[in-house]
């Protein structure tokens, strides 16, 4: 009779599974040169959409090919300002809402991540590798009265020779309309500032 063999299963952390899976979250595989803008795509969509369904501000600056900030005025709720931090992951991550995960999928390709979080004109501030902070949260005077400011370092080791945020993105680009939005029509309109735009047109006087 012939035997058969299982293996144990083993348990994937959310870390791994993003890096070996970025399609089930990003929409496109880890060779795709659409990567770096899929993954701007989505913190963008995550930051815009408040919990009520309509449209929060957000700003987007793109610092290099595989480095972008998302700014937002997400408030937290008075549940988790009385939980308070720190969120998922022992970090500022989803402080907003566990179930949001772009951003913390976001940070498991990148090499660097600065998480800011503005609670009533109180700041707090945490870097993190990977999904890892790199220490305790600092604190510091809140330059708004409440919002997040996240830039992301994407790791190029992961993404590939040649992988870049597309230049000349617009709102509408790195807004999808999915069903899920209860503002119709939809304003997608927020500011995308292309630091690499400026710096080469600055070169070119």
């Amino acid at each position: 009779m012939e035997r058969f063999t299982v293996e144990p299963l083993r348990v994937v952390d959310f870390l791994e599974h993003v890096r070996r899976r970025p399609a089930g979250y990003f929409l496109v595989d880890q060779d795709s040169p659409e990567l770096p803008t899929e993954v701007l795509r989505a913190v963008a969509w995550d930051a815009l959409h408040r919990r009520d369904g309509r449209h929060g501000q957000i700003s987007v600056e793109i610092g290099s090919d595989l480095s972008f900030t998302v700014e937002s005025d997400q408030r937290p709720s008075a549940e988790e300002l009385e939980g308070h931090l720190p969120g998922f992951f022992g970090s500022l991550l989803d402080m907003f809402d566990m179930q949001r995960w772009a951003p913390s999928a976001a940070a498991a390709l990148s090499i660097r991540t600065v998480i800011e979080v503005w609670l009533d004109g109180h700041g707090y501030r945490q870097e993190l590798v990977g999904l890892d902070p790199t220490g305790p949260r600092e604190e510091f005077k809140a330059p708004k009265p409440y919002g997040t400011r996240t830039t992301f370092h994407l790791d190029p080791s992961y993404c590939g020779p040649g992988e870049a945020i597309a230049w000349a993105l617009r709102p509408e680009e790195l807004h999808r309309e999915g069903g899920t939005c209860k503002e119709h029509p939809s304003h997608t309109t927020f500011p995308i500032h292309d630091l690499r735009t400026e710096a080469a047109e600055s070169l070119s006087k």
